[in-house]
């Protein structure tokens, strides 16, 4: 069953349980998917890595708004976006730990060979794609430039 059949019947469930912000947060996933099918040159349905960065992004961006929202002292802009975050974060896939990170990052300098940080736009380039939506891009960077330095 592929991620826009999850969302209806989701949606369906959140109905029946009467959670309305759970709601809206499924609506505004759903909304995503159905702007990226329809976009012009896409395909009728999206594929699976499509999905995984479609919804990375929006949990980006609600992470990045109630971080906004938190500083300027709207709490309450700040608990819808964390509530939006946290139905997006049940369809992403389980982040790795640092720990798992560094691990695997380290698994990727030794098979690219990089050594120097001039080799990190290598490292990253391999990083970034092997690692997509188990991690969080900064964090792959800041680990990558550290153990190249």
């Amino acid at each position: 069953m592929g991620l826009k059949e999850i969302i209806n019947n989701d949606i369906k469930q959140a109905m029946l349980a009467k959670k309305k912000q759970e709601l809206i947060a499924l609506r505004g996933i759903k909304s995503m998917i159905l702007l990226a099918e329809t976009e012009k040159g896409a395909a009728s349905e999206l594929s699976a890595e499509a999905e995984m960065k479609l919804l990375m992004k929006a949990a980006k961006q609600r992470k990045e708004s109630s971080e906004l929202y938190t500083k300027e002292g709207r709490q309450d802009l700040a608990d819808k976006e964390n509530l939006e975050y946290e139905v997006i974060a049940r369809y992403l896939p389980k982040a790795l730990s640092e720990e798992e990170l560094r691990e695997k990052i380290a698994e990727i300098i030794a098979a690219v060979g990089a050594s120097a940080p001039s080799d990190m736009g290598k490292v990253m380039g391999v990083a970034t794609k092997q690692l997509a939506g188990l991690a969080d891009g900064k964090m792959i960077a800041t680990i990558v430039k550290e153990s190249l330095t």
